[in-house]
């Protein structure tokens, strides 16, 4: 099968690799038709982890079931499914707590917990930017689609992880009906964060970033966009609240913000979030942060640690969520908000391409080209 391989920093190819099989009576089998370019991917497209060269990325993934194991009870050949990016066996001790995030049986290492599809130090699995993909206790992680996933697969292959990624978001900060929500990055996660803000009510969404083209989509859903190359990001939101700040944010950015001229500053999001929220408000932070990064700028950073105002976050009472999405927890009931045509994800998406124009994509992405939102990769598409 084909798949896009990783060859170092910069630098991927679409090439023949293994066809992925059923090798357990609980694994199933699914040709994969839409799988997306994440954010998280560049992270490792840049050279900026550990994964492996060899491996093939790929963990927002949607397809048709092809296969089954005897083991199989719910899943028929030629469901269409979408898979959460977190890869969870369904009996260990945290995924009994609906924490899928962190399965205990999926990551092989007994010090770490949590497994996703091609990602580094997530476990050994492969990615799902290919034809074929192994999903491991089939029944479990693959969400079945209605009879229209072949021609909305745009919208719901967002249920693989942005979608569920910026709700939990909106979980963790607490977001209620008539609440103001700031949201600092409006890349695919950040737009999911208040296109899930909206869904929850919010009255007030606003959108801290400085691409153009990415504060178009979030006004395009009635949120209020802030661009933070023009103005102090902080001083424009305690503006459209009376002074006394947001009653929650979510960080959407993770450990590579940086400042409007380029330079990176690990805490620069977080601080700007304590400062934006107001007394006792909640924080859910969602943007990806590592234990260390030995390509960051300073030292700090680069042992994965931040400079954080927590003084005056203790101080303001505030309360912080953090970490990867549990993607199950939220993945059905979103499911059924796209099918009832309450929320199109697929607004987000900019490009839609064969596999073989993977290696153009990544560098669009990763460049933050204009008009490059979201790319999704169609294996079955015929090439440019």
């Amino acid at each position: 099968m084909k798949a896009v391989v990783y060859e170092g920093p910069r630098q991927v190819s679409v090439k023949d690799v293994p066809d992925a099989r059923v090798e357990r009576p609980t694994d199933v089998l699914v040709r994969i038709t839409s799988a997306n370019i994440c954010g998280s991917d560049l992270h490792m497209y840049e050279g900026r982890t550990d994964f492996e060269t060899g491996r093939w990325f790929g963990h927002e993934n949607l397809g048709q079931v092809v296969e089954v194991g005897d083991g199989v009870d719910k899943v028929r050949v030629g469901d269409w499914v979408v898979l959460p990016f977190n890869i969870s066996c369904g009996h260990c001790k945290n995924c009994e707590r609906q924490l899928t995030n962190y399965c205990l049986t999926a990551q092989p290492e007994p010090e770490v917990a949590g497994a996703a599809y091609g990602f580094a130090d997530m476990g050994p699995w492969a990615g799902g930017q290919a034809e074929l993909l192994r999903v491991p206790w089939g029944d479990f992680n693959c969400l079945r689609l209605g009879e229209d996933a072949e021609e909305r697969q745009t919208d719901y292959v967002m249920l693989s992880d942005i979608f569920p990624t910026g709700y939990h978001a909106t979980e963790m900060a607490g977001v209620q009906p008539g609440d103001q929500t700031v949201v600092y990055g409006a890349g695919p996660v950040g737009l999911m964060a208040a296109l899930s803000a909206t869904i929850r009510g919010a009255s007030k969404v606003m959108v801290v970033d400085r691409h153009a083209d990415r504060l178009r989509l979030a006004e395009s859903i009635g949120a209020i966009a802030i661009d933070d190359s023009r103005v102090d990001p902080v001083q424009a939101v305690l503006e459209e609240t009376m002074g006394l700040g947001a009653d929650n944010g979510c960080e959407c950015v993770g450990y590579q913000a940086h400042e409007p001229d380029g330079r990176e500053q690990a805490n620069l999001t977080m601080n700007r979030l304590v400062a934006s929220v107001r007394f006792t408000g909640k924080i859910g932070s969602v943007g990806v942060f590592v234990p260390q990064d030995p390509g960051a700028g300073d030292e700090l950073a680069k042992q994965g640690k931040l400079a954080f105002d927590y003084g005056t976050s203790w101080f303001k009472g505030q309360h912080i969520g953090s970490g990867q999405a549990p993607v199950k927890k939220y993945n059905r009931r979103l499911r059924d908000l796209i099918a009832a045509g309450k929320a199109e994800p697929s607004f987000i998406v900019s490009h839609e391409l064969p596999l073989d124009r993977a290696p153009e994509a990544y560098e669009h992405f990763d460049k933050r080209d204009d008009g490059w939102t979201k790319v999704v990769l169609h294996p079955a598409m015929a090439g440019a």
